[in-house]
């Protein structure tokens, strides 16, 4: 079978929102209403935001707007890693946080378990596997990475197996698989869409008022309290937590400090028992390689494949808007990539075929702020690794809001934040220089070039 004809059935929409438990939407907003603290956007940050709050005082109003539903964007597209890592991987915080990284990977691990705690205390029926994850090596340059990677991160803590060829297709059959780095402790397998949904539950369960279709437009200070216009109404608080992420922030001097990139995947329809048989993958472990332009790959609670990655695209002014969520000529890359890798899958169909937006930052990992003399507080950039930090994100934007000094406050990754993209045309010409160094450097056997060097001295991120 031609790899595009396996495209053929594939509905192009999220398969985790393709869902008949997906909840209805809560009623907008009409009118105006007060609250002691406002959380903007209904994703993963905003939902931790507004369950944590309500965690530490059960007695603080808390109300959410969300533009469209709950789980939507990036919470409802994602390929479901939730992992430990803040600061987007060990080898990304060590080069710019060397003096913090045991404390951030020690509070990352603590984050992780906070949520699985979580899952399991509200009753979250999200498919929550703690099954770790692979790296692979598929070129024999790769291998010394996944060498080193294993030392440095058994120095900090984590419980790592590196595998050879024939150990790593014991755990996944792939005849690129030439070895492995299996991290058997910091990250879990989630259905993201349902841990959005279920967020959602534990917030309203909790009293939190949530109000979807109800996008926040502008915001204004008025003395003790700040104001937040919405279509039909207003919302008055003494905090506000905006937790927009890729979607243009209600604070115009942070849109220069992200940008959006599409990512896009596929998923299969449910593999056979003789299909599972082909590949192995007993303890369902997700995987990626360590490729500039990279797969990331797991199997879902029904045996399906999601071969997500390889392509991120930028749109000039950075662009959020459902026309970029489909991309034929990155689903046909996907699908010949993912027939090269599982020759044995010959025949197999996809499902479903999706994209959506990341909101990328220059340090590739999430970054904070406050405004309005304190009253409203921020946090974005977590660059596709946002399951995981994003609880840690809430935590941080809580405490910056109750002006307490903690652990977490005290972090230079929360007190300082990263270089901002130039403005247009530089940042699109910018952006399209490194995406094709990158491609240089796959080629290359991972060498960096004179720009992408040039990147790294300046402290500069931009990944495929």
């Amino acid at each position: 079978m031609d790899h595009l004809t396996s495209l053929r059935d594939a509905e192009p929409k999220p398969f985790w929102l393709d869902d008949p438990r997906r909840p209805r939407a809560t009623p907008a907003l009409v009118g105006g209403t007060t609250c002691d603290l406002l959380v903007v956007g209904g994703g993963y940050a905003g939902l931790w935001t507004a369950l944590v709050a309500k965690e530490r005082d059960p007695a603080t109003d808390v109300v959410l707007i969300e533009g469209t539903e709950i789980g939507h964007a990036a919470s409802g597209r994602n390929g479901g890693f939730c992992e430990s890592s803040l600061t987007h991987g060990l080898g990304n915080g060590l080069d710019r946080w060397p003096d913090e990284i045991a404390t951030l990977e020690r509070l990352g691990r603590e984050n992780l378990q906070a949520m699985e705690d979580a899952v399991e205390r509200y009753g979250i029926d999200c498919d929550w596997e703690r099954t770790g994850s692979l790296t692979v090596a598929t070129e024999p340059h790769q291998l010394p990475w996944l060498a080193e990677e294993a030392e440095t991160a058994a120095r900090y803590g984590a419980t790592t197996t590196l595998l050879d060829a024939d150990a790593v297709r014991a755990e996944i059959d792939s005849p690129t698989f030439l070895g492995g780095l299996w991290n058997k402790s910091d990250t879990a397998m989630v259905n993201p869409a349902r841990l959005a949904w279920g967020l959602k539950r534990a917030c309203l369960d909790l009293g939190v008022r949530i109000h979807e279709h109800t996008p926040g437009l502008s915001l204004d200070e008025h003395g003790a309290v700040v104001a937040v216009r919405t279509p039909y109404g207003r919302v008055t608080a003494p905090r506000v937590a905006l937790a927009t992420n890729a979607y243009p922030s209600l604070l115009r001097r942070h849109r220069l400090y992200t940008v959006p990139v599409y990512d896009y995947a596929l998923m299969t329809e449910p593999l056979t028992a003789d299909q599972l048989a082909a590949v192995g993958w007993k303890n369902r472990q997700g995987w990626s390689d360590p490729a500039n332009h990279f797969h990331y790959v797991r199997i879902s609670a029904d045996n399906r494949i999601l071969w997500g990655g390889y392509d991120v695209v930028y749109r000039y002014a950075g662009r959020v808007s459902a026309e970029n969520e489909r991309r034929p000529e990155t689903f046909a890359t996907l699908a010949r990539t993912f027939f090269r890798t599982f020759p044995q899958l010959e025949g197999v169909r996809f499902s479903h075929a999706w994209g959506g937006a990341i909101d990328t930052s220059t340090r590739f990992c999430v970054f904070f702020d406050t405004s309005h003399h304190g009253k409203v507080a921020y946090a974005a950039g977590f660059t596709g690794l946002g399951v995981g930090a994003t609880r840690f994100g809430a935590e941080v934007m809580l405490d910056l809001l109750a002006g307490a000094r903690t652990e977490r406050t005290s972090l230079a990754l929360v007190r300082r934040k990263p270089l901002p993209f130039p403005p247009e045309p530089a940042r699109a010409i910018g952006i399209g220089l490194t995406q094709r160094s990158l491609t240089r450097s796959d080629r290359n056997e991972g060498r960096r070039d004179l720009w992408l060097r040039t990147l790294d001295r300046l402290g500069l991120g931009f990944g495929s």
